[in-house]
């Protein structure tokens, strides 16, 4: 209130300025005693408003102004301060929610099944302190929810729903998916003093692989796209159980990566992760036979400058389970790729590849492809239309296990509506043929619809 004290203090010498001006009729002695009361009585209020720091009614109008101008410059002062405070801080939740119905053919019992699950997650992303020009960051994720999913349904190498998730007793309890920490490392200085265009990454922590491996821009997000574990990374490493993660999909780890972005627009990156396997992922003998991934990938501008991501890997498993006897531990290799690539303005195509190279597995080879369509060639931008096909050959160790020799097909359909920014429903419809490679299997059809919210 200092500054509207010392602006206050020139009114009495303005009024004794106004009171000496000229006149059309010279006043009284009385009525310029009452004009001097006046202006004291006046004066008086002014300074009784000043020294109360708050707004109320009986304050002169000049007083108020000037009070709520300068609420107003502390208010701005006090919201530029909790601004920089929250500067680097970022966070995300995300809700989802799934109805499903299998077909009479592709239940167990011959009955047809529906379930509903639930579940959400929460992100926060915080600074992580520099340490010269390298600087790091801390990410935290906590994950809820409750429902299996289509639990009574025929055997299949395939997944319906990958959003379904629960904690060990099924009461919906917050758990801490992942916490890790990266460190961004410059490599060189053009002495331009701006970011270098090589850079290293080290992450430690508990997380997600498939974060940092085997990513895809249209196959890698049950929450919006497909849903099919099959679809959403390389079949031998998902939902051939090849990775190593814990009973929530999250395990302990390392990882080192390279960037090289002196060709940007496109680029090149080599990247090594090591997990905790088995008990490991669970952080228990963490590092004893782990999960190790090497990564090759690059971003190319092809087809008229359109963006494509290819990625090349290969991966061993110390502590895999035989796929006949989950008791029995031994190494699991292979290799993959995925890709994908932009074609015109709003298509998008994937594919991903998989083979076995070592290892008692269920199936041996894995081959998806899939297309993403955007809606605005319908006049719905945010709308979108997918649609996938698999196909999972069945390894010789599990065809003399089992006498079952016949390719899993699989196809799935979506359609997201995008209701808001933050709100899209997607009707789902999932095919499968020949499942779990029985070649007289009865086809299963799965129908469903996701409601997803994100902020």
């Amino acid at each position: 209130m200092n500054t509207v004290k010392g602006t206050l203090r020139l009114l009495p010498v303005l009024a004794a300025v106004l009171a000496a001006a000229p006149a059309a009729a010279a006043p009284t002695v009385d009525e310029l005693l009452k004009r001097i009361e006046q202006l004291e009585r006046q004066q008086q209020a002014e300074e009784e408003a000043l020294h109360n720091d708050r707004l109320r009614e009986q304050d002169p109008e000049l007083i108020t102004r000037l009070k709520d101008v300068e609420f107003r410059t502390l208010s701005l002062q006090k919201q530029a301060r909790m601004v920089e405070a929250l500067d680097g801080v970022t966070a995300g939740v995300g809700l989802v929610a799934v109805a499903q119905r299998a077909s009479d053919d592709a239940t167990v019992n011959g009955e047809g099944e529906g379930q509903l699950n639930y579940r959400g997650d929460v992100s926060v992303t915080l600074p992580g302190g520099e340490y010269g020009r390298a600087h790091g960051r801390l990410f935290a994720h906590f994950r809820i929810g409750q429902g299996d999913g289509l639990a009574n349904l025929s055997d299949s190498f395939s997944a319906p729903n990958a959003t379904a998730f629960a904690d060990a007793n099924g009461a919906g309890s917050p758990v801490l998916a992942q916490l890790w920490y990266q460190m961004d490392v410059p490599l060189g200085d053009d002495g331009t003093g701006r970011w270098p265009r090589r850079h290293m990454e080290i992450t430690i922590g508990k997380m997600d692989p498939f974060l940092f491996f085997d990513q895809n821009s249209i196959a890698d997000d049950e929450t919006a796209r497909f849903m099919n574990g099959a679809f959403l990374h390389n079949p031998l490493l998902d939902v051939g159980g090849d990775v190593a993660v814990d009973d929530y999909g999250f395990t302990p780890g390392l990882r080192l990566a390279y960037h090289n972005e002196q060709g940007a627009p496109e680029s090149w990156r080599m990247s090594v992760g090591v997990f905790g396997a088995g008990d490991g992922a669970a952080f228990n003998d963490s590092f004893d036979a782990p999960f190790v991934i090497v990564q090759a990938e690059t971003t190319r501008k092809l087809f008229g400058g359109l963006d494509g991501n290819y990625r090349l890997y290969g991966w061993s498993n110390g502590q895999a389970s035989e796929f006949n006897d989950g008791l029995v531990a031994e190494r699991h290799s292979g290799w993959g790729l995925s890709a994908d690539q932009r074609f015109g303005d709003y298509t998008t195509v994937f594919g991903r590849y998989g083979t076995s190279t070592a290892g008692k597995v269920k199936f041996d080879q894995a081959l998806t492809l899939g297309a993403e369509f955007g809606g605005s060639y319908w006049g719905r931008g945010g709308d979108a239309v997918g649609v996938a096909v698999g196909w999972m050959q069945p390894s010789d160790d599990y065809e003399a296990a089992t006498g079952f020799d016949q390719a899993e097909e699989l196809v799935e359909l979506f359609y997201r509506w995008r209701l808001n920014e933050q709100v899209a429903l997607t009707p789902d419809v999932q095919w499968v043929r020949n499942a779990a490679g029985n070649g007289d299997a009865r086809d299963m059809m799965v129908v469903g619809v996701r409601a997803a919210v994100n902020f």
